[in-house]
C-alpha cells in the first residue's frame, strides 16, 4: 500500500529494515529539509568521537548531552556546537557517514546549527552508522538517551508526535521542530495530554514553502526489537500552520508506514 502524503505537506520519508537490509518505502527520500533539532545527533557524534579511545566525558557534559538528546534542549546544542567548532564538526560527520544530501548552514546562507539541511535517506545513514559502526560507548550513550526521549521538550513543546504515538515500545526517537514560535499553544507538562490525533489528518492550506521557509516537524528513530526498523519522516508546512495540525498530520502519516511490529 503506497504512502500518501497529505495535500499541502512537503514530506521526505524513508523506512529501512535492518534485518533484510532493504528500504521498505522511500518518498522524496533525498529531498533536503531544514534539520531543526535532528542535527543534534551529528553534534553529539562529533563531540564524542573526538574523545576516543576511551570516550570519557565529564559528569557535566554527560548531563548536557542527556538534556540535548532526551529533551531536545537548544542551549545544550549551542554549547556542544561551539565545542565542536561549529560547521567543521558538521562537515566531519558528512564525510564520515558519506551523507549525500546534508549541508552545513552556510550552504543556504544562514548561521546556527538548526539551519543544517538534510534528507530522510541521510537520517537512515546516521542511524545505521550509530548502530552498526560507531564505537560501543558512543552508540550506547546516544541510543540510550534516545530510548529515553521525554514527552516534553525543554521548551515545553510536546514531542510525542510521530514515532512515539505511532508505534509500541521498543523505540528510540529524535524529533525536530521549527517555526512554530517560542511559546507552544499547549504547554507540555507531566499532566498535559498530547494534542489529539484524529483518524483523518487535518487539511493543510497554503502553497508548499521553499526549502528554508514555512514550518517543519520531523520524527526519526528506530522501531522494534534490536532496532530493526529505521524510520525517518521529515515534514514541512506552510507558514501559519498550527502546531496541533502538524502534530496530527505527521503522526497520522507515520502510522501508515509499512513497519510490522507486535502491538
Amino acid at each position: 500500500m503506497p504512502v500518501i502524503v497529505p495535500q499541502g505537506v512537503n514530506a521526505g520519508i524513508a523506512v529501512f529494515d535492518r534485518q533484510s537490509g532493504s528500504y521498505l518505502t522511500q518518498v522524496n527520500a533525498t529531498g533536503r529539509f531544514r534539520s531543526a533539532s535532528l542535527v543534534k545527533i551529528l553534534i553529539a557524534l562529533d563531540f564524542l568521537l573526538a574523545r576516543g579511545p576511551d570516550y570519557a566525558i565529564s559528569a557535566s557534559d554527560r548531563a548536557q548531552l542527556e538534556l540535548m538528546l532526551r529533551g531536545s534542549d537548544d542551549k545544550a546544542a549551542s554549547y556542544f556546537y561551539q565545542r565542536i567548532g561549529g560547521e567543521p564538526g558538521i562537515k566531519r560527520m558528512i564525510t564520515l557517514m558519506a551523507l549525500e544530501n546534508t549541508a552545513p548552514p552556510s550552504a543556504v546562507g544562514l548561521n546556527g546549527w538548526g539551519s543544517t539541511t538534510l534528507s530522510a535517506n541521510d537520517m537512515v545513514r546516521v542511524y545505521r552508522y550509530l548502530l552498526e559502526q560507531s564505537p560501543a560507548p558512543v552508540r550506547e550513550l546516544i541510543m540510550g538517551n534516545l530510548r529515553q526521549s521525554t514527552p516534553c521538550g525543554t521548551d515545553a513543546y510536546h514531542q510525542t508526535f510521530g514515532i512515539p504515538l505511532a508505534f509500541p515500545r521498543p523505540w528510540t526517537a529524535k524529533q525536530g521542530w521549527w517555526g512554530f514560535g517560542d511559546s507552544p499553544p499547549i504547554r507540555c507538562t507531566a499532566q498535559t495530554p498530547p494534542p489529539a490525533v484524529p483518524s483523518a489528518a487535518p487539511a493543510i492550506r497554503g502553497a508548499k514553502p521553499a526549502l528554508m521557509s514555512g514550518r517543519v516537524l520531523h520524527t526519526t528513530g528506530t522501531v522494534g526489537e534490536g532496532d530493526r526498523f529505521i524510520v525517518a519522516v521529515l515534514t514541512q508546512y506552510p507558514s501559519g500552520t498550527a502546531f496541533t495540525d502538524a502534530f496530527a498530520t505527521i503522526t497520522a502519516l507515520t502510522r501508515t508506514l509499512p513497519v510490522s511490529v507486535p502491538s
